[in-house]
């Protein structure tokens, strides 16, 4: 997973696994957002797949797959620009420390948790500014927020909410994103070494095989808390300024009571369809960049 060191001086090491992280995540995303469109309308209890799917082309038309685009890039350009950037450091400093040789997996999944912590606390505003833009449609006309772009959403919530608004879920944001890291770079890992050592797969369907693993395990691990992030980010107060949840645990404790554990699990194939390609595509993308600086001395 791209733990060789270069022997490069200078900031570029250093901000190397940040800018690269960052554009492949922006890359698979431009592909996978009508598919998060799709998972987020779901979770929204607008129906099944083939339903929302239909809905959204008769009444919205096409660009309603698209809603949200530039906060997902913004999103991508933070949470997984210091995601995959800080997991690289931290596993190079790891490796240093472990004498040159490859970490252990419960090593890479704390690197992974601790990593997906970091992003998330970046990426926060950029996701709530992704989740309201997504779920704005669906609400009644008097109550549409309106936003035009990931900045204007932005600059709105802080003048209507308060700075410390665009952290609002963060709680929930921050573990899933770290059960979601968890489960992606410890599952990816044990797969590549099944499909390629084991197995003797060649480096594309060792790619694939050990992607579709690693993103099963991370919907599998992340999807409850991201549907409690999801409702507590898209809430609005009612007619008496009374919200529907106090927090994440009332929510999932209301959860719980109204549609039991496996409401958790709404949408979890769309999601997982999601996941595993966006997983794939970010994993490719980046090993495409980094041959591509390897090819011009960077």
């Amino acid at each position: 997973m791209g733990e060789e060191k270069p022997k490069s001086i200078g900031v570029w090491p250093t901000v190397k696994p940040f800018i690269n992280g960052g554009v492949s995540g922006m890359i698979a995303t431009c592909v996978i957002q009508p598919v998060d469109m799709i998972k987020v309308r779901i979770q929204l209890g607008q129906g099944s797949a083939a339903d929302v799917t239909k809905n959204m082309l008769k009444n919205e038309g096409v660009g309603a797959f698209y809603k949200g685009l530039s906060a997902g890039l913004l999103r991508q350009a933070t949470y997984t620009t210091a995601r995959l950037g800080s997991f690289r450091i931290l596993t190079s400093k790891a490796i240093e420390t472990n004498d040159g040789k490859p970490l252990p997996l419960y090593q890479k999944a704390l690197c992974g948790l601790t990593a997906g912590a970091i992003g998330a606390t970046v990426g926060c505003p950029a996701d709530l500014a992704l989740i309201r833009m997504q779920a704005d449609a669906t609400l009644p006309v008097a109550q549409r927020r309106n936003y035009t772009n990931a900045i204007h959403a932005l600059s709105r919530i802080v003048a209507d909410e308060g700075v410390l608004a665009l952290w609002k879920g963060a709680g929930p944001t921050v573990v899933r994103a770290m059960a979601l890291n968890m489960g992606m770079l410890s599952s990816y890992d044990q797969s590549v070494e099944l499909f390629r050592d084991s197995l003797g797969f060649g480096e594309a369907s060792t790619v694939l095989g050990a992607s579709t693993v690693s993103g099963f395990f991370a919907a599998a691990c992340s999807l409850p808390f991201d549907y409690v992030k999801t409702q507590i980010q898209k809430m609005q107060p009612d007619a008496e300024g009374k919200y529907p949840y106090t927090g994440s645990l009332d929510c999932v404790m209301k959860t719980l009571k109204s549609g039991g554990s496996l409401k958790f699990y709404s949408g979890f194939p769309v999601y997982c369809v999601r996941i595993a390609p966006h997983v794939m595509m970010t994993w490719i993308c980046l090993s495409q960049i980094q041959k591509l600086e390897k090819s011009i001395g960077l």
